[in-house]
C-alpha cells in the first residue's frame, strides 16, 4: 500500500486552471491587491495567472511586450517596471481600485 502512495503522481496546482469566468478573475484580482504584503509578489502572480487563464499570447500582442518578456516579470522573481503592470493590467481589461473610506 505504501508503495503505491509513493507511486501516485500529483500535478502542481495554478490559480490559471480556475478562473473560469470574468467575475472569478476580478474577484481574485481583488483579494489579491487586498492580501499583497507591499512588495508586489501577490499582484505579480494574480496577474500571472489571469495572463495564462485569457492566453499569454494574446496578452503579448495586446501589450506589444514579448511573451517571454511577461512570462519572467509577472514570474514570482520578477520584477517588472510599473509601466509594464500598468499595461498589463489595461490589457487584461482590469482596474486598480481605491477602497472607499465612507461608511
Amino acid at each position: 500500500m505504501a508503495e503505491k502512495l509513493l507511486a501516485e503522481k500529483f500535478s502542481r496546482w495554478d490559480s490559471a486552471d480556475y478562473l473560469k469566468t470574468e467575475e472569478d478573475i476580478e474577484l481574485y484580482f481583488e483579494l489579491c491587491l487586498q492580501e499583497d504584503p507591499g512588495d508586489g509578489s501577490l499582484i505579480r502572480r494574480a496577474l500571472g495567472s489571469i495572463a495564462r487563464a485569457r492566453g499569454m499570447s494574446q496578452l503579448a500582442r495586446d501589450t506589444g511586450l514579448a511573451r517571454e518578456g511577461l512570462y519572467k516579470a509577472l514570474s514570482p522573481e520578477g520584477n517588472p517596471e510599473f509601466a509594464t503592470v500598468m499595461k498589463v493590467i489595461k490589457a487584461l481589461g482590469l482596474k486598480l481600485g481605491v477602497p472607499s473610506t465612507q461608511s
